[in-house]
């Protein structure tokens, strides 16, 4: 996962990071060895199993219909790993997912990260850029006067999950997919839960335990695997493909391409979760990014940020709870 080369993108990317970082500690956080953003989160091992719809579209390895093993990461959208649940700044909440594939010799995993809300603060990396620091500097309330992107996204609902395993994903950005025969399907990644979607009202979430999410999580393991379905909103001809704003209707074709099942909560979860960086980028033959600029702003932010984080870390030896 190598920075962005462009220097310029590479540029913002480091100052996104760096401003991510500054917000973090003005609110007392990160901690040493945690992340900026999305601090407090749990790791589960699991299986996916790809529907034969997902090989026909793509030639990517982990879509084939082989079970391929999974690490997922749920987490909340906060610098403090010890922010309450039911807190409304730990919305919107992530699922990543880290597909591994056992006996690889260049690219051993790919990744998809999602959000349980489907939009974002901007489309470029400047106007994310813009966006962080105007919340830095205190002035966000004259930023969304001029910023119609981020203001619909702050004033967009963001619902508190009764579980992690009842909340529905988005993926931000646009990907390409390729198949066997090379056919182009762009699409945009949707993760939804088998157990359907439930969520609390906010004196439901304020009068949670501050850790309820993980309580449940552990409740729902010993009962059986927690599902998802993985699927693709597959884009028509004129959607937009390059801003991640910009919403595709919703009678747009869904295919299911496969099941996620999380069996147990991984160990050693504070060095698992300090050395691991999510790609936004999928980097494997068969799935191709898209046009849109904001994918390689991403994939820098979190590689910088990653590896301040192992740097931290391995500073701080003996912390917990990442």
């Amino acid at each position: 996962m190598p920075l962005p080369t462009d220097p310029a993108v590479r540029a913002t990317s480091i100052a996104l990071a760096d401003t991510i970082k500054d917000i973090a500690i003005q609110g007392n956080g990160p901690q040493p060895g945690f992340r900026p953003a999305h601090a407090k989160g749990v790791l589960v091992h699991g299986l996916f199993q790809a529907e034969p719809e997902a090989a026909a579209l793509s030639k990517a390895w982990h879509l084939q219909g082989d079970s391929i093993t999974i690490l997922a990461r749920f987490s909340n959208a906060s610098a403090d790993p010890k922010i309450q649940d039911g807190n409304a700044n730990s919305n919107p909440r992530g699922l990543a997912i880290r597909f591994i594939q056992s006996h690889a010799p260049i690219r051993s995993h790919t990744d998809i990260i999602t959000h349980s809300v489907d939009g974002f603060v901007a489309s470029t990396g400047q106007e994310a850029l813009d966006f962080f620091n105007a919340v830095k500097n205190n002035t966000l309330a004259e930023h969304l006067a001029t910023a119609p992107k981020a203001k619909a996204f702050v004033e967009m609902p963001k619902p508190t999950p009764a579980s992690y395993g009842t909340a529905k994903y988005f993926g931000l950005n646009t990907f390409m997919f390729i198949s066997h025969e090379d056919t182009e399907t762009y699409f945009r990644y949707r993760i939804v839960p088998e157990a359907g979607e439930q969520y609390l009202t906010a004196a439901e979430a304020q009068a949670k335990d501050p850790s309820y999410l993980l309580t449940d999580l552990y409740s729902r393991l010993e009962k059986g695997p927690i599902k998802f379905k993985l699927i693709a909103q597959i884009a028509e001809a004129g959607d937009v493909t390059n801003d991640c704003t910009v919403k595709w209707p919703e009678d747009r074709k869904q295919v299911v391409l496969g099941t996620i099942a999380l069996y147990a909560v991984t160990g050693m979860q504070k060095e698992q979760q300090q050395d691991m960086i999510f790609d936004p980028i999928p980097r494997i033959d068969g799935i191709e990014p898209s046009d849109d600029p904001l994918l390689d702003i991403r994939a820098g932010v979190y590689l910088t940020s990653g590896k301040r984080r192992r740097a931290e870390g391995e500073e701080s030896k003996g912390e917990s709870g990442l």
